[in-house]
Formats: C-alpha cells, structure tokens, sequence
C-alpha cells in the first residue's frame, strides 16, 4: 500500500508510516470507549440516572465538553505553534497522549452514585482537551510520513486504524468486561457490577490500550528540528500575535484557505457532538441497552474503518470538498431522519452546548440532535462557497 519514499531528503519508511497510524488504533481508546460508547454512556445512564434538579446529566454533558471546546479552540492554535516553531511536535504529542491517559485512568475513582457525576464530568472535560491537543500535534506529524501525492491515502489510512483499533477494543470489553452485566458480574472475567466497578475497569484497560499503542509512533518516527534560520518559539503573547498576522496574511493571499478553516470548525464541531453523543443518545432516546450500545458502535466502526480507506483515495483523486460535501450531507439527512424516527418517551464546544441547551429547553433528549443536525447544515452552507487556491 504504501512505498518508501523520500520527505525533505530524509528517508521515509512504511514502518513509519505503520507507526504513526498505530497512534490512532490506541486512540480509539479515548474515542469509541470512552467518549462515545461506554463511558459517556456510564456517566448519564447510570451515575447521573438519579440526579435530581430541572437539569439532566445529558445537558450537564453537553455543557462540559462544550466548554472543553471553547479552552480546545483557545489554546489549540498556539500550542500548536509552539510546538512546530520548536521542533517538537512529537514530544507534544507525548506529553498531551499522557495526560490524556492520566484522565482515563481517573475515571475509575468515578462510581455508579450521582455524587461521583461533577468528577466524571471534570475528568471527561480535562480528557477532551488534552486529547484534542495530542490530535493537532499528531496531525501535524502526518506531513512528516507522508508526501502530496500520498497525504489521503496516509491519512485515510489512519482514520482507518483508529476505526479497526476500536473495533478491536469494544468487542475486548464488551466480551470481557461487560456482556451479561445483569447478573451482578460483567463478562468472562466476572468482575462485579456493583458500583459500576466493571465499567470503571475497562476505564483502566482503555488507557493501557492507549499508552500501549502510542509508544510506536515515539519511537520511531523522527522529530523534525526547525530551519537553521528559524526564529525561536515565541511566548504565548507574541504566539497569538503572529497568529493573527499569519490570518490577515492568509486573507490577502489566499482567503478561499480561511473561508475552508472557519467551515471546518463548523463542522467539525458538529461531528465532535456525535462522536460524544451518539451512544448516549442510541440509550436515552432509543432503548438500545447499555450493553447493545457497543454492537453498535463496532458495526459503526466497521462501517467507517471502510468509508475512511475508500475516502481517502478518491481524496486523492478528486479533492477532499466533494468528499466533505457528500458526506455532510448524507450526516443531515440520517440525523433529520432519527429526529422524526420514534422511540420511547424520552474543537469542538458549540454543537455540545447546543446540545445541552435543546435537551434543557425541551426537556428532552431528543430535541439535543436538532443542535446536531444544525452546526452540520451551518458547516456545510460556510464550505459550499470555498474554492481550491490557486
């Protein structure tokens, strides 16, 4: 699939190409166990199932990683440029991967009490942060395996990686850990339900999968240190001030390349929603057992292991706003869909508010997909204009 070639005169290997991709088999540790599938799940169905107040633990959710989000959406482009002015994109993607597994091994203090929600949503928060801050590092690392001719496919088969990793995991858990909870003990290994120590567990096995799989990409792929002549990294203050100029720059030169940057954090906040919400809502809003939900997302997995290998070469060939464009509008369409759909009586931080707020308003958990459903429409109305530059 992919052949050696040669970046910036230094030699580019599949081993490294393979490395760098097991970064996001691991990741799906974060992703599709904890964020998506089971954990979030955990925290409203079943720590926050007894809270009381005109406030629901799917709002509390929505308005915590919403305002994750926003601190993602501050610090994201300076930290990011910091660390490629210092040449050291990968030792951010270290630290912020560590911290990332620091949360996930927090939540296992998290117990199945209300009491335990306000430390749950806390760790989630600090979690998506830090997560998304080792993904715009990990991201910038990607011009370091791959070249122009080949970034879609390095790139598709990345996401793929990510996608086949958390099939592998939620069927480990699901099997191990979780299958025929009912009984008061989860999973071949039987590890008691009670106070929701066997979802806590798998909170332990999700960072070890992480730390495991993230070391690869440490290892083997090189840092790229910065240009003899290249200025040092700058404060914070003067990060922020050269941002800015960087952005007026862009507009003058290239301002179809801002129009895409502010389309994609449209949209892409409307996919972190249903990355976050996707399980909590397939439970609270239509029946599916907490113990189902994990089918589910390894059928979603498998699906989307597949759209990202596909996707990435047609990226390839025809350019990625057609692949966008096409698959926003197949995401509308199925959420206007399960917006009607019936079921029983029931970064990123603008679709999560929105999120919290409709299920506030509304007093269901329903109504939060239509706060979904509109950040995607925004995104895709922000990008139809773009064009490619010249």
């Amino acid at each position: 699939m992919f052949r050696a070639v040669t970046v910036d005169a230094r030699p580019l290997t599949r081993r490294q190409v393979v490395a760098w991709g097991l970064w996001d088999w691991g990741s799906a540790a974060y992703n599709a166990v904890i964020l998506t599938f089971v954990f979030s799940v955990y925290l409203t169905d079943a720590v926050g199932a007894d809270l009381t107040g005109p406030i629901s633990a799917n709002s509390w959710l929505g308005w915590s990683i919403g305002a994750s989000g926003l601190l993602i959406a501050v610090l994201a482009p300076v930290i990011a440029k910091r660390a490629d002015a210092a040449g050291r994109r990968k030792r951010a993607v270290a630290v912020w991967t560590l911290l990332t597994i620091a949360t996930m091994a927090g939540l296992f203090l998290v117990e199945d009490d209300a009491s335990f929600l306000a430390l749950g949503l806390v760790l989630l928060g600090l979690g998506s942060i830090f997560f998304e801050l080792a993904s715009v590092s990990y991201n910038a690392v990607l011009t370091q395996v791959s070249t122009p001719e080949t970034v879609g496919r390095v790139s598709g088969f990345g996401w793929a990686m990510g996608y086949l990793g958390g099939i592998v995991l939620l069927l480990g858990v699901y099997v191990g850990l979780i299958a025929g909870g009912d009984d008061g003990a989860g999973g071949l290994l039987g590890v008691p339900t009670e106070g929701g120590l066997n979802i806590r567990v798998v909170a332990l096995v999700a960072a070890a999968w992480f730390l495991l799989f993230a070391i690869p990409l440490l290892v083997s792929v090189p840092e790229v240190p910065p240009a003899a002549d290249r200025p040092p990294a700058p404060g914070v203050v003067g990060a922020y001030r050269e941002l800015f100029a960087d952005l007026r720059a862009l507009y003058r030169e290239s301002p179809h390349t801002l129009y895409f940057l502010g389309a994609s954090a449209l949209f892409r906040d409307g996919l972190a929603a249903v990355f976050t919400f996707g399980a909590v809502l397939a439970v609270t809003v239509y029946g599916i057992a907490e113990d189902d939900v994990l089918i589910f997302g390894v059928a979603a997995n498998v699906v989307a292991a597949a759209g990202a290998l596909v996707a990435g070469r047609i990226d390839d060939r025809v350019g990625p706003k057609a692949v966008i464009v096409a698959s926003l509008t197949g995401m509308i369409a199925v959420g206007l869909v399960l917006l009607v759909v019936s079921g029983p009586a029931a970064v990123s931080f603008l679709a999560p508010s929105l999120v919290g707020l409709f299920t506030f308003l509304f007093a269901s958990d329903r109504a939060g997909i239509v706060g979904i459903v509109l950040v995607l429409a925004l995104g895709l109305l922000a990008l139809l204009p773009v064009r490619r530059p010249a």
